[in-house]
């Protein structure tokens, strides 16, 4: 149906967007590639061919074979479960690290940008000292202060997320509460908690939604980089992460070590990406 057409039959944005992201096969691709990782995931104990923390001295360091799809590590340990088990951290760390960005930033920057005043320009300042300091090495710090653990490396990946949060939802409520339907709602005489919350958080949903799918694949990346330094998953529970410090005392004698975590993190990475460009695409107002 004709983009023009399908308007004047009454399609809802919700539809429209929808039909969008359909049509881009690179956000298929991605929505793909993260179906499949979050299913592998879930299933984990039922997919995975060995126990990911399962040694066996009789088979330390053994190249990719029919056995051992993906070869094994130091300790013997078959590396395609272990990869199937650490795509649990990656992809929980990377879910509740953005879910806590997003319950910390966007009340922050809703209220900075409908309050304005002092209350935005003092929220404004402290989003800004924050953004300062590097996302990485913000999350390291918050990691290494709140002590070695997922739980805690999914705390300080969400704070040092949650200044991205607050800066686009206060953008996105000041572009929002000049519009004429908010002008409306205050001229009916809707008190101001009723305005921000029932007028214009529904409407700043789309680019937040565009940014967490964006920031999970950021988060993923942060998890594989704190469990590398010993700040995240804590072995001999699997992490992609810690697989890599591990496999870079192996490199030359056994390179899958290395090969295996790294591909994983970079198509999980890519498909958010992906799928998180096709989203911006599909909720563009100004797209056909």
């Amino acid at each position: 149906m004709p983009p023009r057409l399908a308007t004047l039959r009454g399609e809802s944005p919700a539809r429209r967007a929808l039909r969008r992201l359909v049509r881009h096969r690179a956000a298929m691709v991605g929505l793909v590639v993260v179906v499949v990782f979050v299913a592998v995931a879930v299933f984990a104990p039922l997919v995975s061919p060995y126990d990911p923390a399962r040694t066996n001295w009789a088979s330390i360091r053994r190249p990719p074979s029919s056995s051992f799809w993906f070869g094994t590590d130091e300790n013997g340990r078959d590396i395609l479960s272990r990869i199937i088990w650490g795509a649990r951290a990656s992809l929980l760390a990377g879910v509740i690290s953005v879910g806590i960005a997003l319950a910390v930033g966007v009340p922050i920057g809703l209220a900075a940008g409908f309050l304005g005043g002092w209350v935005d320009a003092l929220i404004s300042r402290l989003a800004d000292a924050m953004l300062a300091c590097p996302f990485l090495i913000l999350a390291i710090a918050l990691a290494a202060f709140l002590g070695p653990s997922l739980e805690n490396a999914m705390i300080a990946i969400g704070v040092s997320a949650a200044p991205i949060f607050i800066r686009l939802a206060r953008g996105a409520t000041l572009a929002a509460k000049v519009e004429d339907y908010v002008e409306a709602a205050r001229g009916l005489g809707n008190p101001r908690w009723r305005i921000a919350l029932r007028h214009i958080l529904p409407n700043i949903v789309p680019p937040l939604l565009v940014q967490a799918t964006l920031t999970i694949a950021s988060a993923i990346i942060a998890e594989a980089s704190l469990s590398f330094l010993g700040l995240g998953q804590q072995p001999p529970a699997p992490s992609w992460g810690s697989m890599l410090n591990t496999a870079q005392r192996f490199i030359e004698q056994a390179p899958w070590m290395a090969i295996f975590p790294g591909l994983s993190i970079f198509v999980v990475v890519l498909g958010f990406n992906l799928l998180g460009d096709g989203l911006r695409d599909a909720l563009d107002p100004r797209q056909r």
